[in-house]
C-alpha cells in the first residue's frame, strides 16, 4: 500500500553507505496539519538521488510505503520514500518524465545478514 504526505523540507541528511554496499539517505518534512509533525523518510539504493535537489524550506509531497521488521527482538518501522514532488506539481528531485515506479526494498535474508551494523 502506498501513501502520500505533504509538508516542508526541514532537513536532508548525508548519504550513508554500509559495509555491504547498501546505501540510504534520510530527510525530514514538517507536516502542515493543525499540530505539525516532523516526519523522517528514507530513500534506499538508487532512490537516494531523490534527495539530491531537495532544499530546506521547500514544500513537497512525498509518496511512500511503510516498511516494518523485527531485528534481534526489536521492531522497526520505516517510511520508504519512492517519489518526491515539489508542491507546484513538478518533481523536486528529477524531471517528471524520468519518474521510476516504486522500488521493492525487501532485502533477501542473506543481504540483511551481511549488513550486521544495519538493523533493517
Amino acid at each position: 500500500m502506498s501513501y502520500d504526505m505533504t509538508g516542508t523540507v526541514k532537513v536532508v541528511l548525508d548519504l550513508m553507505t554500509f559495509d555491504s554496499g547498501f546505501t540510504k539517505r534520510e530527510f525530514v518534512i514538517t507536516t502542515q496539519d493543525q499540530y505539525p509533525q516532523d516526519v523522517k523518510f528514507e530513500t534506499v539504493r538508487d532512490k537516494t538521488s531523490l534527495c539530491d535537489k531537495l532544499q530546506e524550506g521547500q514544500e513537497v509531497t512525498v509518496s511512500f510505503d511503510i516498511r516494518g521488521n523485527e531485528y534481534k527482538g526489536r521492531y522497526y518501522v520505516n517510511l520508504n520514500a519512492w517519489r518526491v514532488q515539489a508542491s507546484d506539481g513538478g518533481s523536486a528531485a528529477a524531471p517528471a518524465d524520468s519518474e521510476i515506479p516504486p522500488l521493492d526494498t525487501d532485502l533477501p535474508d542473506s543481504a540483511a545478514e551481511d549488513d550486521a551494523d544495519f538493523p533493517f
